[in-house]
């Protein structure tokens, strides 16, 4: 037992390891960035080995390091869980969700203050991804994606179908009488979602009309906003455009709609510890949240 490293430097070795910086794992751990650095270093000394290399901009595991990671995060969590189960867990109310940046804000941010009501004990924090391979960290107690369903070392649960429908500033529901005459407005392209017009004119028996004036954006967030400012027409999922026609930021001029090819997962992290009773929860939340507007047939 004399020869354990202090526990506080492990801490600090496994938060700098997963965030990749000392002012984020000091962040994390309610320290300052010098005393991660110190921390680290204290170990190193003691180990005789280096654990990180440093850069200005991040820090990155050695062979040392990737060696003895593995254990101490097992380490860890095993005291974490034995301490809850032996004698509560004082956090258990903490949640942290994350999910596409279009939809913490437009389907989980609106529906917040109801759920909160509902469950005023609870401690959530919301986080965004920006990119749908973002890496799975060990921080995160529940996670929304939207795509196909495979991902690595996960198990994904799929929350219902997903549509996609266009939406506009509600000005501009005069000037679309038919489905026609979106052909000559401009339309929104989210990248991602390249075939999203040429399928949905397809629908309509159009065919794939020629390129008129347009905006490409590379989320769905920054289409509804365009599409709100008068910039045009744009296709987004269904249950954000739902609930965006409800509070009147914009209209869907037209009924018509297309599957969507991808769709929202929950995932499982394999070989993850028990989860927290407050997780349950939300997780039970998500899923209604997720599949309240699934009108598939």
């Amino acid at each position: 037992m004399q020869t354990l490293p202090n526990l506080l430097w492990l801490r600090s070795f496994e938060a700098a390891s997963r965030l990749g910086s000392f002012t984020a794992a000091g962040q994390e751990l309610g320290l300052t960035q010098a005393a991660v650095s110190n921390h680290i270093s204290s170990l190193e000394s003691q180990l005789g080995h280096q654990l990180l290399e440093r850069t200005t901009r991040k820090v990155a595991l050695t062979a040392s390091g990737q060696a003895y990671l593995p254990a101490v995060r097992k380490a860890l969590q095993d005291l974490a869980v034995s301490t809850a189960g032996l004698f509560g867990n004082r956090t258990s109310g903490s949640v942290t969700i994350r999910a596409p940046i279009s939809e913490s804000v437009l389907i989980i941010a609106p529906a917040l203050p109801a759920f909160q009501q509902d469950h005023p004990g609870l401690d959530l924090r919301l986080l965004s991804a920006i990119w749908a391979d973002t890496v799975l960290e060990t921080g995160i107690d529940l996670e929304i994606r939207l795509g196909t369903g495979i991902w690595p070392n996960v198990r994904s649960e799929a929350l219902g179908s997903e549509f996609v429908v266009p939406v506009c500033h509600s000005d501009l529901i005069k000037e679309l009488k038919k489905p026609s005459d979106l052909i000559e407005k401009s339309r929104i392209h989210t990248l991602g979602f390249d075939d999203h017009w040429r399928r949905y004119f397809e629908e309509l028996g159009l065919g794939t009309p020629s390129r008129s004036a347009s905006v490409t954006v590379d989320t769905s967030l920054a289409a509804v906003e365009l599409a709100a400012a008068r910039g045009g027409v744009a296709l987004v999922l269904e249950r954000i455009a739902i609930r965006l026609a409800a509070t009147g930021r914009l209209a869907i001029p037209f009924e018509t709609r297309i599957p969507s090819r991808q769709s929202h997962y929950l995932l499982h992290r394999e070989n993850a510890g028990p989860q927290k009773p407050a997780a349950r929860v939300v997780e039970a939340w998500l899923r209604q949240l997720f599949t309240a507007d699934d009108k598939s047939e």
